[in-house]
């Protein structure tokens, strides 16, 4: 048992690393269906019509600011748990819309990935992003 307190103690020095990998993670997985949104928004709106998802077009653009802001926010460590929020909201409107009536199985392009990323966006939410960031910086500097 002091075997493990001792190195349960000095892995609390490594506990902000799954943080920072969390947010890089998911920073690159959000960056190219943002960039493939931007590239043709009307294309999103249109699907998004299809879909049945409310204000389709407003939808699409709403849908791809907030994937390119995540993926800067989200590298940058800045303003974490705010932007976790929405892309949150945008994952469960995914599985729902898109993904649910596949199944789980990400290879069949079912609810198993955004699953994940739902999981790890409410891990940062709890968390936060670690002291691998800018939040840490400015959480710090104005408790001075």
């Amino acid at each position: 048992m002091r075997s493990y307190a001792v190195i349960a103690r000095r892995l609390q020095a490594w506990r902000d690393v799954p943080l920072l990998l969390m947010r890089l993670v998911l920073a690159y997985g959000f960056y190219l269906p943002a960039k493939m949104k931007w590239s043709d928004i009307h294309g999103i709106g249109d699907w998004f019509v299809q879909l049945h998802i409310p204000l389709p077009y407003v939808s699409a653009y709403l849908v791809a600011i907030t994937e390119a802001a995540g993926v800067v926010l989200l590298t940058l460590g800045l303003w974490v748990r705010y932007i976790t929020l929405p892309l949150m909201f945008s994952m469960l409107v995914a599985i729902a819309t898109v993904h649910w009536s596949n199944g789980f199985a990400a290879g069949d392009n079912g609810f198993e990935i955004p699953l994940y990323y739902l999981i790890m966006l409410f891990a940062l939410f709890i968390y936060g992003g670690g002291k691998i960031g800018v939040d840490y910086f400015l959480e710090h500097s104005s408790s001075r």
